[in-house]
């Protein structure tokens, strides 16, 4: 069988089709300086590709996606490219199986199933046999280390990876396709990029006044000054930034290396206008979206995620994060080194409820996001709990000066608000 090799700059899957094809030279010559690219392979009289390769070695990424005759994706895989360059990890992959030839791509009620690996041997299988919302299973893979690696092939080499889903029983014989002339044009808005994590957002304009923003339920809110809730004392020069109701024995999730203090406490507001069913009326609320330590006066050039020691960023898919986990919508920010006493005096006061706690140590906060203090009378640290919208794992976010010193530390009590455009401006008028 022979099979037709294109390459492209991108690939669209809405429209099926490669944007900017490129001769297998320029497609070398990006393979070598870690520029996406992508690889499609087509057989003779059929209008569905067989499968798309897209390839980013600077994010560490390879993808695979196998289509059907009818251009439906019937397979993805995900693989990244960690600290061993000769192999891949098979990071992520999830089969869509449709139950006949006029049901829609990723159609909702296809059952699939998802096998998520890590390096150190982790891994999950989930089935959703009736697709999504008819519920799951999931258990623990049993993966040979050549099923959680592949080899890395050398460009050129890579072999057809969907032969056996697509019935091939030979080995093809490929045929390089001619580029086309016509390259004119910007990228869709559809087409592939590399998968990202997380990104932080507009955090700075959260503690803007009068900034506009929408947080996705209320289509207009306007930030008000920052809340302050007093101070946090960090005398050991680390901050943890944790769930203090999953304390999992290794101490705080998150630690972020501050200049030993006293910081300011802080809320991020907003206030929007809404039609109240039960006071028959319009009524104004002022909700709180993100809290924060502030470490400086000094605005924050940028943010970026906090990471554990062993959290590996090359392993995030599209949008994932890494953060401090709660069972309990709660999460903390303390001294870490008074973290063990801090943490004793928060389970005895809210955990235990116990009502002979010295109001030294231990004191409820009103009317805020944040919950209660506990301060520890040997070191002087403090731990201030707050209250998040769910439970999960929450990202934090480190704001940093244009020197690259800490001025900021926040966390978002539930999502990230979006931008609004600013009164006056053309997109009003």
């Amino acid at each position: 069988m022979v099979v037709e090799v294109g390459y492209a700059q991108g690939w669209d899957p809405e429209a099926r089709m490669p944007w900017q094809p490129i001769s297998v030279g320029e497609a070398r010559e990006r393979d070598a300086a870690g520029l996406p690219y992508a690889v499609v392979y087509r057989a003779a009289g059929r209008e569905a590709p067989l499968e798309v390769r897209l390839v980013s070695w600077r994010d560490h990424y390879v993808g695979l996606w196998v289509y059907d005759a009818q251009g439906r994706r019937t397979y993805e895989l995900d693989m990244r490219l960690l600290d061993d360059p000769a192999r891949l990890l098979r990071r992520h992959t999830v089969g869509w199986t449709y139950t006949g030839p006029e049901t829609a791509e990723f159609d909702e009620a296809c059952p699939r199933i998802t096998v998520e690996l890590f390096p150190d041997g982790r891994g999950r299988r989930t089935e959703e046999p009736q697709g999504k919302g008819g519920g799951s299973y999931g258990t623990v893979p049993s993966v040979r280390d050549d099923e959680r690696w592949m080899d890395r092939p050398v460009f050129g080499e890579w072999p057809l990876l969907s032969a056996q889903v697509h019935g091939l029983t030979e080995q093809p014989v490929f045929e390089i396709a001619e580029a086309a002339d016509d390259r004119s044009g910007p990228a869709p808005a559809t087409c592939w990029r590399p998968p990202r994590p997380a990104q932080p957002g507009p955090i700075t304009e959260l503690f803007r006044p009068g900034v506009r923003v929408t947080d996705g339920h209320h289509p207009e809110m306007t930030v008000v000054e920052p809340r302050r809730i007093g101070t946090l004392r960090v005398p050991s020069g680390l901050l943890a930034v944790s769930g203090p109701d999953g304390d999992d024995g290794d101490g705080p999730h998150i630690t972020v290396p501050v200049p030993p203090g006293e910081y300011g406490l802080e809320e991020a507001q907003a206030r929007y206008a809404y039609h109240c069913e039960w006071e028959r009326s319009q009524v104004t609320r002022t909700d709180t979206l993100a809290v924060r330590v502030l470490v400086s006066d000094v605005p924050a050039a940028t943010w970026e995620m906090a990471l554990r020691p062993d959290d590996d960023p090359r392993l995030l898919r599209e949008n994932e994060i890494f953060g401090f986990s709660t069972d309990g919508a709660t999460g903390c920010f303390a001294d870490a080194g008074a973290w063990e006493p801090l943490l004793a005096l928060f389970e005895k006061g809210l955990i235990e409820g116990d009502p002979d706690l010295d109001p030294g140590v231990y004191e409820d906060l009103d009317d805020s996001m944040y919950l209660l203090r506990t301060r520890d009378r040997v070191s002087g640290g403090e731990l201030v709990a707050f209250a998040t919208t769910g439970d999960g794992t929450h990202p934090v976010w480190v704001g940093r000066s244009e020197a690259g010193e800490v001025v900021g530390v926040a966390v978002l009590v539930e999502g990230m608000p979006e931008l609004l455009p600013e009164s006056g401006t053309a997109a009003d008028a």
